[in-house]
């Protein structure tokens, strides 16, 4: 067969898109080479310079196949080009690109018509004892996750992070005010003299703080699942906890008693209770086509737990009431606990209104860093979380599936672009496995 000259390869990929069945995007480095396979050893065929237009014809791994003259085949890392926002709501076909050849079951009827869950909904939700105790009747312990871990390759790496929260078990933990940075801009501008003053009225220990935040996780948990139910698969909710479990516990706080669920609603979304209660959405889910990639949208949220995101936002609103005393005098179940009557006061009030806070850009950036340092010591590729963050993409702009998403986050693009300006420091030699 005679070869194509390299010049036909390279300008084949800048032309529009050459059927119906490809995905565009845009090359975002300054250089970028293609290869005749998707490994990096293979032969390169091209490369290609920024700002290049190129067509997507399907997904492999962490590579893109491109769109090809003849029956040539190019390939290019998932980070190197940046998939265009898909121009109908649905993104049928971009999904279809992105999962080879599928799309996730019942997101293409149910994507226009999705109503994703608002603060409403989790401000007015029942408790649901029973689908909490199903969800945590899920949990798997360490020895299942590794054992999981095990058969699929995944062997625990060392990988330091200075950013990460380390706590003891003792007092002497920085309190929430303390640590929790600029976390609800929303709250209002005036609230660091109140925050001052309340500290020092109502100061709390490491295990008061814990033990707010255990108790806190379940009562918030059951509410989100009285607003939506868990989703009626038990393969995929075992698959969450034995891979969210083997992710946590590359984590500073791997003791946390982590539980993790699928809840059934089409939208696109996950949330981080604190304690380690973690749920994903039926429609993010089927976004996923790798325990990888369900990996990487759990470490995001894992991340929040750890350092306390959500529970900090809490605190602070605590604050800002001037302290627990007034809190704990709406309590109406008498309790000998003050950390459980203090959750059960909370989300009386709220509900699981925390879910939907929007949480300090920074707080958002930092838990895309974390899952992906994560990632890699679970024996995994960072680069995955990119690829999570492309099918997001690749569903639109306006799809109603992110609605929420993109009201409590950064843009997808501004995600992106923080771990294109990091270029995985320290976790380089990660980016190389499957």
């Amino acid at each position: 067969m005679r070869a194509i000259p390299m010049a036909l390869i390279a300008t084949a990929f800048m032309t529009t898109s050459l059927n119906a069945a490809a995905l565009s995007g845009i090359v975002q480095k300054p250089n970028v080479d293609v290869y005749a396979e998707p490994k990096l050893d293979a032969p390169k065929v091209a490369t290609l310079k920024r700002d290049a237009k190129v067509d997507v014809s399907a997904q492999q791994g962490l590579w893109y196949q491109l769109q090809m003259p003849a029956s040539a085949k190019g390939y290019v890392r998932v980070n190197d080009l940046r998939i265009d926002y898909a121009g109908t709501e649905s993104g049928d076909a971009n999904l279809r690109v992105l999962m080879g050849g599928k799309a996730g079951v019942g997101r293409v009827t149910e994507t226009a018509g999705v109503r994703g869950i608002d603060e409403s909904d989790l401000k007015s939700a029942a408790f649901d004892q029973a689908q909490l105790t199903a969800m945590e009747g899920y949990r798997v312990d360490g020895a299942a996750a590794t054992a999981y871990a095990g058969k699929r390759g995944w062997q625990a790496t060392s990988v330091e992070y200075d950013g990460e929260a380390k706590r003891g078990k003792g007092g002497g933990g920085k309190t929430a005010l303390e640590s929790g940075g600029n976390v609800l801009s929303s709250i209002g501008s005036g609230l660091g003299s109140l925050f001052g003053k309340a500290a020092k009225v109502a100061p709390k220990s490491e295990e008061e703080l814990s033990a707010e935040e255990l108790a806190l996780g379940p009562q918030i948990a059951g509410r989100v699942l009285g607003a939506r139910p868990l989703w009626n698969d038990a393969a995929a909710q075992k698959r969450v906890n034995v891979i969210g479990r083997w992710v946590a516990l590359q984590t500073s706080r791997a003791d946390l008693p982590w539980a993790f669920g699928v809840i059934d609603t089409p939208e696109v979304n996950a949330f981080a209770a604190p304690g380690g209660y973690i749920m994903m959405t039926r429609g993010l889910y089927e976004l996923l086509s790798t325990d990888s990639e369900v990996a990487a949208a759990l470490g995001h949220e894992i991340s929040h737990c750890v350092q306390r995101d959500h529970y900090n936002v809490i605190r602070k609103q605590e604050m800002a009431t001037m302290g627990k005393d007034e809190v704990l005098s709406n309590v109406n179940t008498p309790t000998d606990n003050p950390a459980v009557a203090f959750a059960r006061s909370y989300v009386e009030q709220h509900g699981a209104t925390i879910m939907l806070a929007t949480l300090d850009r920074e707080a958002e950036y930092r838990a895309d860093k974390a899952a992906e340092i994560y990632l890699a010591r679970a024996g995994m590729n960072p680069m995955t979380l990119y690829s999570v963050l492309q099918k997001m993409i690749a569903l639109g702009s306006k799809s109603a599936a992110l609605a929420q998403l993109y009201k409590t986050h950064p843009t997808l693009d501004a995600r992106m672009d923080r771990i294109d300006k990091r270029d995985y420091e320290g976790l380089t030699a990660y980016t190389t496995r499957d």
